[in-house]
C-alpha cells in the first residue's frame, strides 16, 4: 500500500459517476464493451492507483449498479433531482461523498473505459504537491483550434472566429480542453459551491495535466463507442500473445 493510500492525510476517495440517462449515446453507461460492463473499466483504474483508499459508483442505473456490485464496489443510489440532464457532476459527487471523510476527491466517469497508465495517480499527486484547489487532464485541441474556427451567417459568408493570421498547423498557440480522464478535487473546493459559477467546485488554484491526444476515449456517441471497443480487443490481443510467448 502506498504512503499515500490507506489511513494518511492525504486520503482520496474515488466516485464513478454514471446516470441512466443519455441523450448523445442512450444507456451508454449500461452497455458492456469488449465482453465487460462499462463502468468496470473505470473501477479496474481506480482500484489500481496508489492512491484511491476508497470507490464509491453513483448511479440511477441497476445495470450499472449491478456492474459495480458485483466487483464489490460500494454503490450510492443517485436520486432522480440528481440524475437529469440539468443535474451537475459536481452535485452528484457531493451527494455520493457527504459520508466521506477523504480530504481528496477523484472524480471518473463511467462512460471512460480507456485512460492512460497512472493517470488517477499523477493528478492526485500532482494536487498534493501543487498545493492547488483542484487538478483536471487535458488534451490538445488539435485541428479544431479557435483560429481555425469560423462563423457562417444566414447567406453564407465565412468569417474567423478569432482574427489572426496564422497558416500552418505547428504555429497556432498551444490549447487544450478537458479530455474527461480525471479531476482530482479537494473537499474543501468540492463543497464550496459559488451560485451563478458552475465550476466553482474546482477553486480558484486550478492546475491541469496534458494527455496525449486519443489517449483518454470519452464515450459519447456510436464512433468513440467502436473506436473504444476496437483498442480494447487490440490490447487484449497484444497480453493474450505476451502471455503465449511467456509460456513457450
Amino acid at each position: 500500500m502506498s504512503a499515500l493510500n490507506g489511513s494518511g492525510r492525504e486520503r482520496a476517495t474515488a466516485v464513478i459517476l454514471g446516470r441512466a440517462g443519455s441523450k448523445g449515446l442512450p444507456g451508454k453507461n449500461a452497455m458492456r464493451l469488449a465482453g465487460r460492463p462499462m463502468v468496470q473499466y473505470s473501477i479496474e483504474h481506480a482500484r489500481i492507483a496508489a492512491t484511491v483508499s476508497r470507490i464509491l459508483v453513483s448511479t440511477d442505473c441497476p445495470h450499472v449498479a449491478a456492474a459495480a456490485r458485483s466487483e464489490g464496489v460500494e454503490v450510492i443510489a443517485r436520486p432522480a433531482d440528481l440524475a437529469g440532464d440539468e443535474a451537475t457532476v459536481d452535485a452528484a459527487a457531493r451527494h455520493a461523498l457527504r459520508d466521506d471523510d477523504a480530504p481528496i476527491a477523484v472524480m471518473l466517469y463511467a462512460n471512460v473505459p480507456i485512460r492512460p497508465a497512472g493517470l488517477i495517480d499523477r493528478a492526485v499527486r500532482t494536487l498534493i504537491e501543487s498545493g492547488a484547489d483542484s487538478v483536471q487532464s487535458y488534451a490538445p485541441v488539435g485541428k479544431y483550434h479557435p483560429y481555425w474556427e469560423v462563423k457562417i451567417d444566414a447567406a453564407g459568408r465565412v468569417s474567423a472566429y478569432v482574427e489572426n493570421t496564422v497558416y500552418r498547423r505547428q504555429d497556432l498557440p498551444p490549447l487544450f480542453v478537458p479530455d474527461g480522464g480525471v479531476i482530482a478535487v479537494r473537499r474543501t473546493s468540492l463543497y464550496d459551491v459559488v451560485e451563478g459559477q458552475p465550476h466553482s467546485f474546482l477553486g480558484r488554484d486550478r492546475r491541469g495535466i496534458e494527455n496525449a491526444a486519443g489517449s483518454v476515449i470519452d464515450i459519447d456517441d456510436r464512433m468513440d463507442l467502436l473506436l473504444a471497443e476496437l483498442i480494447l480487443n487490440e490490447n487484449a490481443d497484444r497480453r493474450a500473445e505476451a502471455a503465449s510467448h511467456a509460456h513457450r
